[in-house]
């Protein structure tokens, strides 16, 4: 979200970019807004730029791991412009000398680390509903070490005195600035050496892939493997913006898994298993439904019958939107007076509230993280740890093909150019920021090379936009990382 963000209301739709900037500050911004007119040193405080390493034990699967922790900022430079990046890392003390090492952040644009840093990856977690954090048993930390990112403007992190931080609005300029931070992370820690992984979620998928090129090309860092979760690899698929119609297919399938499960379906279609309600709505949305969106005709009445049953939507609502509808009509039309989550369809709350899924991790998120750095890193900052932040006029590139941002081009040179490289790709059904239909389309894409097909691997989860959410699904995704990890490096 957030994987991590806006995190995000509407955020990974380009057609709302600016109101969820508004918006993602007044949601996520938990520590207030950050001060403008102070230097960088006297807003963050004296104790803020000593860097605090310390020593602790973990227990994962039975055995016990001492590891470091450290938190602190590195000064980076991207040309004439500087930033200090924030960052939270993890060494395991095996001895090891291959050991991986992972550099981790969310998305957005705009989302800190600390979604996947408390939920997921680190050596404590946090849960919605649950105050505080406990013990991770299902943390990263048994097969990699870790480094959490707070991109600039997020986080602890913030542009260098006299630079403003809209200069790394941008896909290409947040690249180049986060690939030096990692570059120079390597090197003053000696680690230049170690296997190198990159995992980034939702928009930070992206970005993921956008810096497995720099690094490459640039830096001369070789990338061993990428976690893409919940990735936004191809915007056309999840806009519904001007007359792009690719999105309302993709959607359906989880539309109507969304409906089953808030018990909107008729009772024959109700009693079905998920996987054969998908299915039915796979098939219609890529034959029926698919060539009358690209016809541009008036709704028949045999779609609008088809699309009421998959959506529990009113006819007259599917008829005055021409059967083509968009998450923010569904979500806050499926229960009539209330709505649905985004980043978690299984999640409801009253319509006039903010998006249900967002506001329970929000509810706990930014204090845990908050008391857990001060009381067991003994991290202390001044400065407001913006768990998102606004980023208006985020700058796509030339990559963004018809202002949609694409980077399955990018990923498929990739896979050519580094033959050792190996992707994993994770997905809810229950998301619908960016639908498992969405990111399936971006997978069959690569597989048609059959060069790929042992290089590309895609698990789909019964969970939300941040799978690890779920004790049992972060437990599976664990194991499954840890699965990927080994099949990369062996």
């Amino acid at each position: 979200m957030f994987a991590s963000s806006r995190l995000h209301v509407y955020i990974f739709r380009l057609a709302y970019f600016a109101l969820i900037a508004a918006v993602s500050v007044t949601l996520f911004s938990s520590w207030g807004a950050a001060p403008s007119k102070l230097t960088f040193a006297h807003a963050a405080g004296a104790s803020a730029l000593k860097t605090t390493v310390s020593a602790h034990t973990i227990k994962l699967g039975g055995n016990q791991l001492n590891y470091t922790s450290t938190a602190g900022y590195l000064q980076v430079a991207d040309g004439r412009f500087g930033a200090n990046i924030f960052y939270t890392a993890y060494k395991v003390n095996d001895g090891q000398p291959n050991r991986p090492v992972t550099f981790v952040f969310n998305g957005g644009p705009g989302s800190s680390s600390i979604w996947l840093h408390m939920g997921a990856f680190g050596p404590v977690r946090s849960t919605p509903g649950k105050a505080g954090y406990q013990t991770n048993p299902d943390s990263w930390l048994g097969f990699t070490d870790l480094v959490f990112i707070d991109p600039v403007g997020t986080g602890y992190s913030r542009p260098a005195d006299g630079t403003d931080a809209r200069r790394f609005y941008g896909y290409h300029e947040d690249v180049r600035i986060i690939g030096n931070f990692i570059s120079r992370y390597l090197a003053y820690n000696n680690r230049q050496q170690r296997p190198v992984f990159l995992t980034g979620e939702s928009y930070g998928g992206a970005r993921a892939v956008g810096l497995a090129s720099y690094l490459a090309d640039e830096q001369h860092v070789e990338v061993a493997g990428l976690t893409l979760i919940s990735p936004a690899l191809n915007y056309r698929l999840i806009s519904f913006k001007d007359k792009n119609t690719a999105a309302y297919p993709l959607y359906l399938p989880s539309y109507a898994l969304a409906a089953q499960y808030h018990q909107r379906l008729i009772a024959e279609w109700q009693a079905l298993p998920g996987s054969e309600l998908y299915r039915i709505a796979e098939n219609f949305s890529t034959t029926t439904y698919s060539r009358f969106l690209a016809s541009g005709d008036t709704i028949t009445q045999t779609i609008t019958d088809t699309l009421r049953l998959l959506t529990g939507l009113p006819e007259h609502t599917i008829r005055g939107l021409n059967g083509r509808i968009p998450d923010h009509v569904f979500t806050r039309l499926v229960l009539n007076n209330n709505r649905v989550g985004i980043f978690d369809a299984r999640t409801s709350g009253a319509n006039n509230k903010a998006d249900p899924s967002s506001a329970r991790l929000r509810a706990v998120f930014p204090q845990a993280f908050k008391t857990y750095v001060e009381d067991e890193l003994k991290y202390r900052n001044a400065l407001p740890y913006l768990a998102t932040t606004a980023t208006p006029n985020w700058n796509y590139g030339p990559a963004a093909e018809g202002s949609y941002l694409n980077v399955l081009p990018t990923l498929t040179t990739l896979l050519y150019k580094h033959k050792a490289l190996k992707v994993n790709i994770v997905s809810g059904y229950y998301d619908l920021a960016t639908p498992v239909a969405t990111i399936n389309a971006s997978v069959k894409q690569l597989l048609a090379n059959q060069a790929f097909k042992t290089r590309v691997n895609a698990h789909y989860y019964q969970s939300g936009h941040m799978p690890y959410i779920d004790d049992e699904v972060n437990h599976q995704f664990s194991a499954d990382s840890r699965g990927f990890y080994a099949a990369t490096l062996n």
